[in-house]
């Protein structure tokens, strides 16, 4: 039987305990399980049989969150880790290798761009950055060295949406797989595996935990990609010598990336995801729905109010009519364009600083997808490594505060932006 996404996002992967007959997913606090017999462990060892072993590979309270997590994605499958940049850096790693590279878009969240523009090249990996608006562009990037294309659905921090049905044309037409981070608009507002994605990300630490209490990723596979059409990708094609020669694609098929991400990528990354988080994770999954319809809701009557106010330059929320990418929302997003945007302010970096400083019921947190309202001034923390050029790029210049919408009452927000606006301009 086919259920609705709200009746997955509390049952997907869940059962009662077998043990105890409990209801809610047991913690399950535990670093290794017993194996039946010698046999029992050599098969576990080997990838001949699926079970638990560590619990830096497998835990059961975290198999079930990315049973739910990959059930309302629609994928085959899914690796939880320890943060939504680990996630990133498990996406790639089974693709890259030194010399190999990643198209990415110019409109990433800050501290992933860092990540794809310093740290990977510590791996010989290399990153180029295009604007995802000039699909020529990024045809030209792509070349025969490219072994991924990296874009945001709801890019952080400016709400803007990416045609994803267009970006995933070109990285069919390449041969390489489309990696999509769908943390801003999770799956209830955006499914990009319908969009030709061949893997979504997330920083779970959002809108799916959604309460701002523990960090996790997560890595989900469409199960889609034919990873042995060409010689690209051989840690999933090719003879795999750390078990004597298993081909991953050739012996789990759909489930090839998702096996890698446990054997190969936890085994020897190590970006285990505790528990503990798997738990709060699972709860937080559970008002999923409500919680994005509050989001979205808020989101479009305080921006809407916001773009009228005579402090502000303007508001990148695609669910704006004045918004360049409110076309793309019926398509990509047709619940709603979620609840991050920006505000420019006309009083430029000084009046940023005082705006964020004088908010009373908006938090200013590095952080975003929380039931409360929050706030940062990009430029000056989380995109604060990269050059003006990219801060501009990125939809994150000087004179650009990014707000993300929690689920009070729009009223009592729309009374603290309008006091901290005033304080802010004075």
């Amino acid at each position: 039987m086919a259920y609705g996404f709200d009746t997955l996002q509390i049952h997907a992967g869940a059962a009662p305990d077998p043990a105890t007959g409990a209801r809610q997913t047991p913690i399950y606090q535990t670093t290794a399980y017993v194996f039946r017999d010698a046999d029992h462990a050599a098969a576990l060892f080997n990838l001949q049989e699926v079970g638990y072993i560590y619990s830096r590979l497998t835990n059961p309270t975290v198999a079930v969150l990315a049973e739910r997590i990959a059930t309302l994605e629609g994928g085959q499958g899914a690796v939880c880790c320890s943060s939504g940049h680990a996630a990133q850096i498990m996406a790639l790693f089974p693709l890259m290798a030194p010399g190999r590279n990643v198209v990415a878009s110019s409109r990433l969240y800050g501290g992933t761009i860092t990540q794809f523009s310093q740290t990977i090249k510590r791996f010989g990996w290399s990153a180029k950055f295009v604007d995802f608006d000039d699909l020529e562009a990024v045809k030209a990037a792509i070349d025969d060295d490219t072994r991924a294309v990296f874009c945001e659905s709801i890019a952080n921090p400016g709400g803007y949406i990416t045609d994803l049905d267009a970006i995933s044309a070109i990285s069919d037409a390449a041969g390489i797989p489309l990696i999509v981070d769908n943390t801003s608009a999770t799956p209830y507002l955006c499914n990009p595996i319908e969009h030709g994605a061949t893997l979504v990300v997330h920083s779970t630490t959002k809108y799916l935990t959604g309460n701002g209490t523990v960090t996790g990723g997560c890595v989900v596979d469409s199960g889609k990609f034919d990873w042995s059409a060409s010689d690209k990708f051989p840690s999933l094609s090719e003879p795999e010598p750390a078990y004597h020669g298993l081909k991953f694609h050739e012996t789990f098929g759909a489930l090839a990336y998702t096996f890698h991400g446990i054997a190969i990528g936890l085994r020897d990354l190590g970006m285990t995801m505790n528990p503990q988080a798997a738990h709060y994770t699972l709860m937080g999954i559970e008002t999923l729905s409500l919680r994005m319809e509050r989001h979205v809701q808020n989101a479009e009557q305080i921006a809407g109010w916001l773009e009228g106010h005579e402090a502000v330059d303007y508001v990148t929320y695609a669910g704006l009519k004045s918004s360049p990418y409110n076309a793309r929302v019926a398509n990509i997003c047709p619940k709603g364009a979620g609840g991050l945007f920006t505000i420019a302010l006309k009083g430029g970096y000084e009046s940023c600083l005082k705006f964020v400083d004088s908010l009373e019921i908006f938090s200013h947190v590095a952080n975003l997808g929380d039931t409360r309202s929050l706030v940062i001034h990009s430029a000056s923390t989380t995109h604060r490594q990269l050059t003006p050029e990219q801060q501009e790029a990125a939809g994150a210049g000087p004179s650009v505060v990014r707000i993300s919408i929690g689920i009070e009452d729009a009223k009592d927000l729309i009374a603290d932006l309008d006091q901290a606006l005033a304080k802010a301009s004075a």
